[in-house]
């Protein structure tokens, strides 16, 4: 096995690298990504709708009632569902007797926690950093001068784009699937494919749902509550709104393609440097002392999602798609010879 694996270094070339890209193999990659994508976004929109809907209907009872649902949700999402989430990876190879004999272990209680918190990061950095982030900012918009008004909108916002964001989320986990799967295979053209595809659909995406956003400015914000404050608040912040649909869009797939390629441990610094080194400092220092309030917030995240999406970009156009398929059929050759030793 390991002079069939020399024999692709040494640049053996499967029959799809050297066939160029046609508008059949486009089709065909399109129609996989849909299939893959459509039942992710479907669960990830009715996931998601169960809160944007009882957040609607607590909105119409009033301001108060809107930013205080919209606190206790994002500190609830923070402090409580987040860390069950972090958890969740550990649960599913380890069994109750296992789990109670880590947590019991004193010695290494603390180094094994960090260690299950570090590799969640690693393995979803959406649901984690990025997400943080975003819940922050509801937290933060409660300092603010008349922060009924301030919180009830930004949890307009943050509902809005949370709920657009299934589609992407959708498309980033299929495009994760068909990227490891070709380099898996020995197949870089493929993962090319399914990265050029992705990248078409994210676009169509983000330019038909921003425009309707955008046009639909200054009426989406009375599905969350019947203020005119509010509502016009909204409208004001319909722009920064569809920036956001953007952003999400690009770096939702993005994520996806390094997730792909096994770059969890760089989708994480790139997480970690965009939003708390840049994000986060930019928001507080906009909305407190340049006085814009929940609009300097919401401006300081998104130049966060500005230099993740930056970033992200980059690294996919700089990838080596070659070499990538050659440490995955490594990787692979890696696992099949420990589980034959007895390691795995």
């Amino acid at each position: 096995m390991e002079e069939g694996l020399l024999l692709v270094k040494e640049g053996e070339k499967t029959s799809s690298e050297s066939s160029s890209i046609t508008r059949g193999v486009l089709v065909g990659e399109m129609k996989r990504l849909g299939f893959i994508a459509a039942p992710m976004v479907a669960v990830t929109l009715s996931q998601y709708l169960l809160q944007v809907i009882s957040t609607m209907m607590v909105g119409h009872l009033g301001e108060l009632s809107l930013s205080s649902t919209a606190i206790a949700t994002s500190l609830s999402g923070v402090t409580g569902y987040s860390f069950l989430v972090i958890l969740s990876p550990f649960l599913s190879f380890s069994s109750c007797c296992c789990i109670f004999y880590h947590l019991c272990e004193h010695e290494g209680l603390i180094s094994f926690a960090i260690l299950i918190i570090l590799w969640r990061f690693y393995l979803d950095d959406e649901c984690s950093l990025e997400w943080w982030s975003f819940e922050l900012l509801i937290l933060l918009s409660g300092l603010l001068p008349n922060p009924e008004l301030e919180t009830s909108v930004l949890s307009v916002c943050l509902n809005t784009i949370s709920t657009l964001y299934a589609i992407p989320y959708g498309f980033g986990a299929a495009v994760s699937t068909r990227v490891s799967n070709e380099l898996g295979a020995g197949n870089p053209q493929g993962a090319r494919v399914a990265v050029f595809v992705v990248m078409f659909h994210a676009v169509m995406e983000t330019t038909i749902v921003s425009a309707t956003l955008f046009a639909m400015r200054r009426i989406f914000g009375y599905t969350f509550s019947n203020e005119k404050e509010v509502v016009d608040y909204v409208t004001s912040m319909a722009p920064l709104v569809c920036l956001s649909v953007i952003m999400d869009s690009l770096q939702g797939v993005l994520s996806g393609v390094a997730r792909g390629c096994g770059w969890q441990h760089i989708g994480a610094y790139v997480n970690l440097g965009a939003f708390y080194l840049v994000g986060i400092p930019m928001a507080a220092t906009l909305a407190f002392w340049v006085q814009l309030r929940g609009k300097g917030l919401w401006i300081g995240i998104q130049a966060g999602a500005i230099v993740q999406t930056i970033l992200l970009s980059i690294i996919t156009s700089c990838t080596n798609w070659e070499k990538q398929a050659i440490k995955a059929k490594e990787r692979l050759f890696e696992g099949r010879s420990s589980g034959n030793n007895g390691v795995m």
